[in-house]
């Protein structure tokens, strides 16, 4: 079947770029993610994205008439104007591009283009915003939320209990707590040891990495753990749906969603939120900004630095509140200018991404 790819804009831009079929995939595409998925070893919805990519590549070459082989540096700039006038945001730009300068890469070392067409090419600057996390407050009400027992299954409220605290207590990625398993194994992506009281993650490029697991945690994990087996068949998946099957991670961002909406937070969760809360929180606690790397398992410091920005905001606020001296005449606090200061020091290493 033929697939159809567009510059489409994201939510509030301009109408998409129309854009023809696209047949099946170019067999120097195909060959190429048979390389990152192979000798890379690149994870599987990383290899996706790429091939959605490089769909988006194909209808841009087809449209304008030339051989993947044969684009240049004037129709890369081309289709980034285009993206961005559609709507399309300097981040997203930028990720598109990221594959594309890969894949020409490749054909490169493959002898098959003189140069890269993507070379020297960028995408639109884009505002960096900072991660979206809850107050230490906001944290513990989410966590500490009890449904009431006649508002559906208690089961459901024991897994869902148990979720949260794993997601908040552990700083866990979504797709790290859905691999999870009862127990470990040779064919586990991750389990939690619950003698150690560590959970042990496959995370992103294939890095294996443990997390120490708190007593709230480890207290709600074992509740659940008496309890699954009333769903329980053969999937060795800690968190199951009532069929018995391992549950998705668009499962669990509804059903968080829908918690924090009943604990009475103004703001719905989704669990990278939770993730970032778990980082931010670490850090203003202990200040120790290399361990706060080590528990998300980000291979770069500069990728963990955007928590400072986020830890000094928290610091601003409160000076703000309780010095008797923060507060001008005119009633600006000390919180904006000096939260400014501070992300101007901020390496500008950081990429865009998730964290």
């Amino acid at each position: 079947m033929a697939r159809v790819s567009s510059l489409a804009p994201e939510p509030g831009g301009a109408g998409p770029v129309s854009v023809p079929v696209v047949p099946p995939s170019h067999p120097l595409v195909e060959r190429y993610l048979e390389h990152v998925r192979v000798e890379k070893r690149l994870a599987s919805r990383t290899v996706e994205l790429y091939a959605l990519d490089l769909q988006k590549l194909e209808a841009n070459a087809l449209q304008a008439g030339v051989q993947l082989t044969e684009v240049q540096n004037i129709h890369m700039r081309r289709w980034v104007a285009q993206m961005h006038g559609a709507g399309r945001s300097g981040r997203g730009i930028a990720l598109i591009l990221s594959g594309w300068r890969g894949f020409y890469t490749w054909l490169g070392r493959e002898g098959l283009v003189k140069g890269n067409p993507v070379q020297d090419v960028r995408a639109p600057k884009a505002a960096k915003p900072l991660p979206k996390a809850l107050s230490v407050d906001e944290a513990v009400q989410l966590a500490a939320y009890q449904a009431d027992v006649t508002d559906g299954d208690p089961l459901l409220a024991l897994r869902d209990q148990c979720i949260t605290e794993l997601l908040y207590g552990c700083g866990l990625r979504i797709a790290e707590l859905v691999g999870l398993d009862v127990q470990a194994s040779a064919q586990a992506r991750g389990w939690i040891d619950l003698d150690a009281a560590e959970a042990h993650v496959l995370g992103k490029g294939s890095k294996r990495r443990s997390v120490p697991v708190g007593a709230a945690a480890l207290q709600s994990l074992r509740q659940w753990l008496a309890a699954r087996g009333a769903w329980a068949r053969e999937d060795q998946a800690l968190f199951i749906s009532e069929r018995g099957t391992r549950l998705t991670p668009q499962h669990i961002r509804v059903r968080l969603k829908q918690r924090s909406l009943k604990a009475g937070l103004a703001t719905p969760v989704h669990p990278h939120m939770l993730r970032h809360s778990f980082a931010s929180h670490v850090l203003q606690s202990s200040g120790d900004l290399r361990a706060v790397q080590e528990l998300l398992g980000h291979a770069n410091i500069t990728t963990t630095q955007v928590y400072t920005r986020l830890d000094f905001q928290h610091l601003a606020k409160v000076y703000d509140a309780a010095h008797p001296r923060a507060v001008s005449k005119a009633g600006m606090g000390v919180a904006a200018p000096l939260a400014a200061e501070q992300a101007a020091a901020v390496p500008k290493a950081v990429k865009p991404g998730k964290a």
